[in-house]
């Protein structure tokens, strides 16, 4: 990344979690084993899928080209380039464990590892987004794009791969999400279902949002032009924001207005607390 807004940063709170790989990676193997015994009709799934790796890389690898390989680029060769990027870019796979790790810490319904790494289609689409984006910084625009078509066409989310995005990034449900060429969003951000990150029509270069570090975009919001959104931001559901945001701020309505200010050390995008300070909900 070579933007501030999307350079890692230490987490904006220390999390009781590990984001060390091997460890991230012990508790999902556990987690595997313990549906062996649990579930054997998907015994099968999860043997291949993450017992029979030898790495987490491998293993997400493994799992996103089951998902996205097709009749134009079959799963062997979407596993293989999707290791490629993981081998190359030692980043990508320190992004996909901090990915991992805040969904389990601001998704209520996660209470393992094993379930976003299997069946969330948000961390599917963010992590296939990375192996699309990987393949655009190297020059190998058709193949990105395959990759972000079959993101669209899969996970009902479409991120075009020359955007940039940091780590521990959550998006949550995925449907309906669309993220423009040109934007940027920086670490430890949460985006719900329905966000756009589009330009406005208009322009052409760099026409996309900047989303700084910590902003909550609340359900359907709306984030259109080379706006920036200031860090620690939250941005109320069917907002459509068509200028910047103040850091540490709430802003709602058509067009969006500041609607309240919030102290410095408040972290909506981690505590996924959607009101607007005053009792009203986003």
């Amino acid at each position: 990344m070579t933007t501030a807004l999307a350079t890692i940063q230490p987490p904006l709170r220390a999390t009781s979690r590990s984001t060390a790989e091997a460890d991230v990676w012990a508790a999902l193997r556990a987690e595997a084993e313990a549906v062996l015994i649990e579930e054997p009709l998907y015994a099968g799934i999860v043997q291949a899928t993450i017992l029979d790796q030898r790495s987490l890389a491998q293993a997400l690898a493994y799992r996103l080209a089951h998902r996205l390989g097709d009749g134009d680029l079959a799963r062997l060769s979407m596993r293989d380039l999707c290791l490629s990027a993981f081998e190359a870019d030692p980043e990508t796979g320190a992004h996909a464990v901090r990915d991992l790790v805040a969904i389990r810490e601001r998704d209520p319904t996660c209470r393992r590892y094993l379930d976003p790494f299997l069946f969330y289609k948000g961390f599917a689409a963010l992590e296939a987004y990375r192996v699309g984006h990987w393949l655009w910084q190297q020059g190998r625009a058709t193949l990105a794009l395959h990759v972000q078509s079959r993101i669209s066409e899969v996970f009902g989310c479409d991120i075009h791969p020359a955007a940039r995005i940091g780590s521990g990034v959550f998006i949550d449900h995925a449907t309906g999400v669309v993220i423009g060429e040109t934007t940027v969003v920086a670490d430890d951000v949460s985006i719900l279902q329905s966000v756009t990150l589009g330009g406005n029509g208009k322009e052409s270069g760099d026409r996309h949002p900047k989303i700084a570090r910590g902003v909550l975009l609340s359900v359907g919001a709306k984030v259109l032009g080379n706006v920036r959104v200031g860090e620690g931001a939250k941005i109320g559901a069917a907002a459509v924001v068509l200028s910047d945001v103040p850091a540490h701020t709430t802003v709602a309505g058509v067009p969006a207005r500041v609607v309240s200010r919030l102290r410095a050390d408040e972290e909506p995008a981690l505590s996924m607390d959607q009101s607007f300070g005053f009792g009203d909900g986003i």
